[in-house]
């Protein structure tokens, strides 16, 4: 098989661990691919897509903050990534053409259930909050309503500070709302913590980069939750994985709840990509040893 290249678009990258996890499974089956991690600044992102079309990569993974930014380049988006308007993966068909898919929503449904698996049969009955309004967030909401079947889910984000872009937002959120059903409410919060709605939450997610290495400090966000208000048995997930404690769950931990970091979600998009761009198994055990 002729030899492959991938890599990762983001700003910042120097973080991820993605590389290190692609290498091992590529060695696993005795591939000769390689994936790097490619520091992309918003105005790099244009050319970096043209190079993918034009064939000097193979696939791209997409993090922050470009997991809307790249959806306008590309030639079609896969359900996956049209439900949840964000894109994480880029396939590059035999044909040049580039397809968005989104295998962020189906890894994260997977850790959530693996953190709470009592919660998952409670589901519809349960409320949720996501922190961030960006391309995670979108992804946990997919997770949440589409593969969970959480009905009732609450968005708290600075950038939801005013009516419009309120508006804009649930606008953008119409096609996962009409795939999830008319059952599924979305609500958009003020971006600060709520002690009486706090006692409804059985899930929560921090779906920013807040706390990440090389971002911003993740205080604010730990602090937009009434931790002491929360269910006992409520599970909170922090999509970041670098550091692997952050604030925000280092305040889970102090109040006694179920927590994860973005670690198991990390391999198992990466696991759905790889199988995207190649056609075969991922050895996802192989991609987990390198991040233990």
């Amino acid at each position: 098989m002729t030899a492959k290249r991938f890599a990762l678009l983001g700003d910042p990258v120097a973080h991820s661990k993605s590389p290190k996890m692609h290498a091992a499974a590529y060695r696993a089956l005795g591939l000769d691919h390689s994936y790097e991690a490619l520091h992309t600044p918003a105005e790099a992102l244009p050319a970096r897509i043209e190079a993918l079309r034009r064939g000097t990569y193979d696939g791209f993974n997409v993090t922050v903050p470009h997991k809307t930014r790249v959806v306008p380049f590309l030639d079609e988006l896969a359900p996956s990534a049209l439900i949840a308007g964000a894109v994480n993966t880029i396939v590059r068909t035999d044909a040049g053409k580039l397809v968005g898919h989104n295998t962020d929503a189906p890894a994260l449904a997977i850790e959530l259930t693996r953190l709470a698996p009592d919660l998952e049969a409670q589901a519809p009955s349960l409320r949720a909050l996501v922190i961030g309004s960006g391309g995670a967030s979108r992804s946990a909401l997919c997770a949440l309503a589409m593969s969970l079947g959480v009905r009732e889910i609450a968005v708290r984000a600075r950038s939801l500070r005013d009516d419009a872009a309120v508006a804009e937002f649930l606008t953008s959120m119409r096609v996962l709302l009409t795939h999830a059903g008319s059952a599924t409410k979305l609500v958009v919060e003020p971006f600060e913590a709520n002690a009486a709605s706090e006692e409804t939450f059985s899930f929560v997610v921090q779906a920013t980069s807040a706390g990440m290495h090389g971002g911003e400090p993740g205080d604010g966000v730990a602090s937009v939750v009434e931790w002491s208000h929360l269910p006992a048995r409520a599970a909170a997930f922090d999509v970041v994985y670098v550091p692997p404690m952050t604030p925000f769950l280092s305040a889970a931990n102090e109040h006694g709840l179920r927590h994860a970091n973005g670690l198991g979600m990390l391999a198992r998009q990466g696991a759905l990509a790889f199988e995207l761009w190649l056609g075969t198994a991922a050895p996802l055990d192989a991609m987990l040893t390198t991040l233990v």
